[in-house]
């Protein structure tokens, strides 16, 4: 009786790792799109297709895709760095994943992507991914699939495909070929307000896209001058992108402007930016 009941006790507890196992097969497959319910999410992109992510999706797409512009990555590159992202972490900066892996990308200390600290960071994390796609070679030709597991070495080396359409997308939009393809709703209760929302604001745009000479004492917001019209809704974009994060409350290029109140972009008349600037304005304190 008693060899009985431990024969059937073990076998329990096999039965439950197979299932265990079965599960995170399943979660690594299908990534993210189990994770979020699409009420989570406020953010829309349009750009010959939708998406939809919630703002911290969001705003890590946008700096993965500004990071790709700053290195002089073709777009292509951001479409591969952004279906990576989408498949390992959900475009979430995750503190930890499988054995020692963390980030965007889940790279892992051991392989000598950086220490956990740096990882985490998204900048760091995108440069160390866009330099290692670049030294593949002939990944411009390859599949999305293909190019991202010549990078991550993944167990599931056709896992990043089924992101491909959905990074193209937002790729288009950021990366400036899109008018207005960014819409994000913000909260009652953005993260920064007033002078310290429009100081920080100031400091990732220039960094995330290697801008100089933006003013950063501006308590209100920003203004900054594009070369030319892909370039103004790259920074537009990135702006409505971090909208949450950042306190931003209003961005206007050309004759178009969002607003958090809203979450939209609509046309406005006689009121352009001098000289084609997109300008940003932040939430006041309080």
């Amino acid at each position: 009786m008693w060899v009985r009941t431990r024969a059937a006790v073990a076998g329990g507890v096999v039965l439950i790792l197979v299932a265990v196992i079965a599960i995170w097969l399943v979660v690594r497959q299908v990534g993210d799109r189990l994770q979020l319910p699409a009420l989570s999410r406020k953010c829309t992109v349009q750009a010959d297709g939708r998406v939809a992510l919630d703002a911290d999706q969001m705003a890590n797409a946008a700096t993965i895709a500004a990071i790709g512009a700053k290195r002089g990555m073709p777009e292509r590159a951001v479409v591969v760095a952004l279906a990576t992202a989408y498949q390992e972490s959900g475009l979430r900066n995750l503190a930890d994943g499988d054995r020692d892996s963390v980030g965007l990308f889940q790279q892992r200390p051991s392989q000598g992507w950086g220490t956990p600290a740096q990882i985490r960071d998204p900048r760091y994390a995108a440069n160390r991914f866009y330099a290692a796609l670049k030294k593949v070679r002939g990944w411009e030709k390859m599949r999305v699939t293909d190019a991202a597991q010549r990078v991550q070495r993944s167990a599931f080396p056709e896992a990043y495909q089924k992101w491909a359409d959905d990074s193209e997308v937002l790729s288009r939009a950021l990366m400036g070929d899109a008018t207005g393809a960014v819409a994000c709703t913000v909260g009652r209760t953005p993260a920064m307000h007033g002078a310290a929302a429009a100081a920080q604001l100031t400091r990732n745009l220039a960094l995330d896209w290697g801008l100089k000479g933006l003013d950063p004492t501006d308590p209100t917001g920003l203004a900054v001058t594009p070369g030319d019209q892909r370039d103004g809704w790259r920074y537009a974009h990135w702006l409505v992108s971090h909208a949450q994060d950042h306190g931003v409350k209003r961005v206007r290029f050309g004759d178009l402007e969002w607003t958090a109140r809203d979450g939209t972009w609509d046309r406005v008349t006689g009121q352009q930016n001098p000289a084609g600037q997109v300008v940003a304005e932040v939430f006041n304190e309080g």
